[in-house]
């Protein structure tokens, strides 16, 4: 296991290596060499413009399949390239000029309803807007500053591309290689419910969050993986071996999540012997190996498996037999030592993955990878971009056009206001509005907190560097270091990225010659300002609350799990097993599992009086959770451990109430009345028996799962919607 040393040395490796760090890299150059090759030629005026242009495409240029950023980057150009043009007109006149604001920052806050990739080129527009602001320029600049911009745009775009070309398969393996390191993080907090004195409901809490982390990093490289040609067509066997990778971790994050226990009764059970702290231990230990494949595939380099491993499983299954000889002494039954037995098991099966995971490694160079028999059109999303969807969301009841029309009025105050007041910068304050401002008032909030804070934690280190620094070259390295950290956190960490940022305007604007403590008193006093606008009209202006969109999530997480459990049931049926739906139906899960998490947090951090049944909420995700691993467990015991699938028709009836009580709890969402007294759970009166203890523990899962199901059904109707 990792001791508390390695772990932030794993922490600052995962990072350089990650897809994060590497866009740092790329947007600092991309964005740095066009101002340094101007100033060669005493041009820096142009080398800045140039620069805004690279910056704006680098705004669009986030992971994703190679198409998509080309023709985000090659739009997002001749986009704000245009707005820079009209811009620099609407300078002449002050109403104009408000005019153009308002009606910009509408219509491209709108571009949200095609997705986030097409919000980012709104941002980019409104970004390019904001800057050109003020900028009042005699007629021939005018029509020179959006060429330059737009020879900025594509300069970065063929720099990005040039990038891909050299190495096609890099961004896949770092964005494959970041969803394997949080599924070691999942697992490592799934080994935290063994610890002795765990505090279960923290423990949740951050299970919960990294779940939802998981599923934003495995959609993104599904995208990746699956709309790339040249990987899903299979031309190259390195495209082969980062789709069954990615495959075998989606297996293997099946498996992990089927190991949910009632971890309280297993504490009580058996703390007194100390065995499950040899589970704690060993899942950890897989979780650090698994943590070192995601490490070893974004270096390229081949993984091992400790052979520790095998010693410690043995350690553990003779732990186990011997509590099982001394059961009677101890007072445990044989249900609570085949609860121990049935999680030895499945900690195997995930040492068996890994081992397959390796040795996908160990053959990517050969021709025996396969993914031919992937359907991989019907696990990914595509996104329409008709006129009708932007015209169908003109009306107060799109979260959209709410928002759009928000951020439109307050970008017009904010103008008002600057130019009232005659700040030095008054774009900073719009630039402010621009970034805090979002759908949801609860991501509003969290982005105003971290604007302010680094704000004033990179102003203090700014104001530090510049009164005792003053060596040129020492600077400019800082400025580097600045640019870097704020390009490679901006989509990981808005408050560090912000944090590098204010030090890296300060340390520009002296290279520029322009004051120190003025701008910085100014950017802090703007920010504040921007900031305050901006959560003022999100509380009262056409706001969203989460419990407006709270029934659709709940509804969206029943079904998906009644369609999970109908799959994996199906099996048990006798019905002939389709993988496709079965994996279509375990993702659907996993997505509404982490959109409730995230509908949950967002709901969390709004007023208490926009709050509404926020602990049943609560409790309906646990159940919810709980309900998906029983059912991934189910469906692992047939999946893996059977060749012919035994005779369970005895258990129809209790997996038909099953069914039944679920629909019931999408019925009560929808506000139809339910009975609950009339609700009963169906009994087993002739148990299966057989001597295989697998077999023995399916009976089990079948009435856990009826359980689950009606605490489901019971909460729903204290959910007020």
């Amino acid at each position: 296991m990792l001791n508390s040393a390695q772990r932030p040395t794993n922490e600052i490796k995962h990072f350089v290596l990650s897809s994060y760090f590497g866009d740092g890299l790329r947007i600092t150059f991309g964005v740095l060499f066009p101002s340094l090759f101007m100033l060669e030629f005493d041009k820096i005026n142009i080398g800045m413009t140039i620069s805004l242009g690279a910056l704006c495409a680098s705004v669009v240029d986030s992971p994703g399949p190679i198409v998509h950023r080309r023709n985000a980057m090659l739009t997002t150009t001749g986009i704000v390239s245009l707005v820079a043009l009209l811009v620099g007109f609407a300078n002449l006149s002050i109403p104009i000029l408000g005019l153009m604001i308002t009606g910009f920052s509408f219509l491209f806050s709108m571009f949200y309803v095609y997705g986030l990739r097409a919000a980012a080129i709104g941002t980019a527009a409104l970004l390019v807007m904001t800057l050109s602001i003020g900028d009042i320029r005699p007629l021939h600049e005018i029509m020179m500053h959006p060429v330059y911009i737009l020879i900025g745009g594509l300069w970065y775009t063929a720099l990005s591309l040039s990038l891909y070309r050299i190495m096609p398969y890099r961004i896949a393996q770092q964005s494959l290689g970041d969803s394997i390191v949080e599924v070691a993080k999942f697992m490592k907090i799934k080994a935290a419910f063994y610890r002795e004195g765990v505090d279960y409901d923290e423990n949740y809490k951050k299970l919960i969050e990294t779940q939802i982390s998981v599923n934003e990093k495995q959609d993104a490289t599904r995208e990746m993986l699956f709309k790339t040609r040249e990987i899903v067509r299979e031309s190259t066997q390195e495209g082969r071996f980062l789709v069954v990778v990615f495959v075998d971790i989606i297996d293997l994050f099946e498996q992990i999540m089927s190991t949910f226990y009632n971890y309280q009764h297993l504490h009580k059970q058996f703390d007194s012997v100390g065995i499950l702290k040899k589970y704690e231990d060993i899942l950890t230990l897989l979780a650090d190996e698994l943590e070192k494949i995601g490490y070893d595939l974004k270096m390229g380099t081949t993984p091992h498996l400790s052979p520790i491993i095998p010693r410690k499983l043995q350690e553990l299954h003779l732990a186990v037999l011997d509590l099982e000889e001394h059961a009677e002494e101890h007072g445990f039954t044989a249900l609570s030592i085949g609860a121990l037995k049935n999680i030895e098991v499945n900690i195997k099966n995930i040492f068996a993955r890994l081992k397959k995971i390796v040795g996908n490694f160990k053959n990517r160079k050969k021709k025996t990878l396969n993914t031919s028999d992937l359907a991989t059109d019907q696990f990914i999303s595509h996104q329409e971009f008709e006129p009708k969807i932007f015209r169908e969301n003109l009306t107060f009841d799109s979260e959209i056009f709410r928002h759009s029309l928000r951020v439109a009025l307050v970008m017009l105050v904010g103008f008002i206001i600057a130019q009232s007041f005659e700040f030095l910068h008054s774009n900073w304050i719009l630039l402010t509005i621009m970034v805090i401002m979002k759908p949801a008032f609860s991501l509003t909030k969290e982005r105003n907190y971290h604007r302010l804070i680094g704000t004033i934690v990179g102003a203090i280190f700014g104001l530090l560097i510049l009164s005792y620094q003053h060596n040129k070259n020492v600077l400019f390295a800082i400025l580097l270091l600045c640019m870097l950290g704020a390009y490679s956190f901006q989509r990981k960490n808005y408050v560090v990225s912000v944090l590098f940022m204010t030090p890296f305007i300060l340390i520009l604007y002296n290279f520029l010659g322009m004051g120190n403590i003025s701008i910085l008193e100014e950017r802090v006093m703007d920010t504040f300002i921007g900031g305050g606008i901006s959560f003022i009209a999100s509380y009262f202006l056409f706001p969203t609350w989460e419990k407006e969109k709270l029934q659709k999530v709940l509804i969206d997480m029943l079904e998906a799990n009644l369609e999970y459990f109908r799959q994996v049931r199906g099996l048990y049926l006798g019905n002939e097993f389709h993988y496709l739906p079965y994996k279509l139906a375990r993702k659907d899960v996993y997505v509404k599992t982490a959109n409730l998490a995230s509908a949950f947090q967002r709901m969390f951090s709004e007023p208490k009086s926009k709050q509404t049944s926020i602990k049943e909420v609560h409790k309906f995700s646990v159940l919810n959770h709980l309900f998906a691993s029983y059912t991934a467990t189910l469906g692992l015991y047939v999946t893996e451990h059977f060749d012919q699938i035994p005779d369970f028709h005895n258990l129809q009836m209790v997996g038909d109430n099953t069914e039944k009580i679920l629909a019931l709890g999408i019925k009560t969402l929808q506000g139809e009345e339910v009975d609950l007294t009339e609700i009963q759970l169906v009994q087993l009166k002739n148990a299966v028996r057989d001597d295989e203890e697998t077999i023995l523990l399916i009976p089990e899962q079948y009435i856990n799962l009826q359980k689950a199901a009606l605490d489901i059904l019971k909460i729903t109707t204290k959910i007020k919607l």
